[in-house]
């Protein structure tokens, strides 16, 4: 890193200091609290940017690794503050994420990955190790799981020495961030046909896989609390899929400045199992998945997978429950109806195709989706994530765009 690299960050790092520092982010801390604790008056909105950097970002002005990976992670709160201006709260310290290593079953599984027209490595395959549950169980073996605290305490270093002096450096653990789906593990092992027939083909056998990864993620969770790598996620920090963490409800009690599982939000899903029929999804995989949830803080539950078939024989008693995934698949009024009044929170995820099919913008369109929304979930308390946006087609101001429409149709259609 050259001299120019360093001091041009340093000029980042004090814009974003100062942003940090607006009125706004601390009332927008305070909202997210209130809202979380589903005491909100108002709908929060984010806009995942992190599947469309590529086409949002600018064109990197360092040369090193170190500096352009610093440079990045300081632009894209900047550009997400001057473009966008959602409900996210520009952070007042630079984060260094701890390096967790984690190998399933001890097994180095390869993925190949596809890439569309314009070089983005989006589609991919796998192959599995388990082809037939009963004769290749010798697979199953415990996961292996290493903190590299060498590598940790280097970047935390350069960071500290680069801007250290403008935004405190604080060191957070995000290896859990996506780390509770257990039917991505079983899936990851056997496919998704393998996975399906094995529900009716052997289920004896997969009571007893899924036994096994329950055990298997539990000890890796619980490694890393002994070991002292969790950090607070109650703040400023991602606590499921898009949204923040910020709740005075955590730490949970008996806390003594060393982070437990249940001082943290948990964030579940289990995406590939929308072919499994509710009743079967309750025999096979949701008493693995509240042993999980037990383990928790509060939970966030769900990605893309249509909720509302599962609600009432499974999620609806899930332990610790507090936001739940209304995706584009799923049935909002249905939604709207079992959580008025609880205190499990709305996130709903718009569809995706207004930000990432087109180069113009339909307003008009899209104000209707967010209204059928607010229609639907009127009574619950309800924040807009939207997320998996791949492309935005050249329009900067589109995330801009859907944020203003969506607090535009909240001051139209939720009072």
């Amino acid at each position: 890193m050259n001299q120019r690299e360093r001091t041009y960050l340093r000029d980042l790092a004090r814009v974003q200091a100062e942003y940090a520092r607006l009125p706004e982010m601390a009332e927008r801390a305070a909202r997210w609290k209130a809202h979380n604790a589903c005491r909100g008056q108002r709908p929060m909105v984010v806009i995942e940017l992190g599947t469309f950097l590529r086409d949002f970002m600018p064109e990197s002005r360092c040369t090193s690794p170190e500096a352009q990976q610093i440079e990045r992670n300081l632009l894209i709160w900047l550009r997400n503050h001057e473009l966008v201006n959602d409900d996210k709260v520009v952070p007042d310290t630079y984060a260094v994420n701890t390096q967790i290593h984690h190998q399933l079953c001890g097994l180095d599984l390869q993925m190949d990955h596809a890439t569309d027209e314009q070089g983005r490595s989006i589609g991919y395959h796998f192959d599995q190790p388990i082809r037939d549950l009963r004769e290749d169980w010798g697979v199953v073996r415990p996961s292996l799981w290493w903190v590299d605290r060498e590598a940790t305490a280097r970047e935390v270093s350069l960071a500290q020495d680069v801007l250290g002096d403008i935004l405190p450096v604080v060191v957070q653990n995000r290896s859990l961030d996506w780390g509770g789906m257990l039917s991505w593990r079983a899936l990851r092992l056997m496919s998704m046909e393998g996975m399906l027939t094995a529900l009716y083909d052997a289920p004896g056998e997969f009571h007893r896989l899924m036994a096994f990864l329950r055990d298997d993620l539990l000890n890796y969770m619980r490694w890393q609390e002994a070991e002292g790598l969790l950090t607070p996620n109650n703040g400023n920090h991602y606590a499921g899929a898009g949204s923040y963490g910020f709740t005075d409800e955590l730490p949970a009690e008996g806390y003594q400045g060393v982070v437990r599982l249940r001082d943290r939000w948990h964030n579940l899903n289990s995406q590939e199992t929308v072919g499994v029929s509710p009743r079967m999804f309750r025999e096979f995989y949701s008493p693995y998945y509240n042993d999980i949830a037990r383990e928790a803080g509060l939970v966030y539950f769900g990605c893309c997978e249509p909720v509302h078939a599962l609600w009432e024989t499974s999620l609806s008693t899930m332990p610790n429950l507090r936001k739940v995934s209304i995706s584009p698949w799923c049935d909002e009024a249905f939604m709207g109806e079992a959580l008025r009044g609880r205190k499990v929170i709305y996130s709903r995820k718009p569809m995706p195709q207004f930000l990432g099919v087109g180069t113009t913008w339909d307003e008009e369109g899209f104000a209707a989706h967010v209204a059928a929304t607010l229609r639907a979930a009127r009574g619950c308390t309800v924040e807009f994530i939207y997320r998996d946006v791949y492309t935005i087609g050249g329009d900067m101001d589109k995330p801009g765009k859907a944020v203003r429409s969506i607090r535009r149709m909240v001051d139209e259609v939720w009072r």
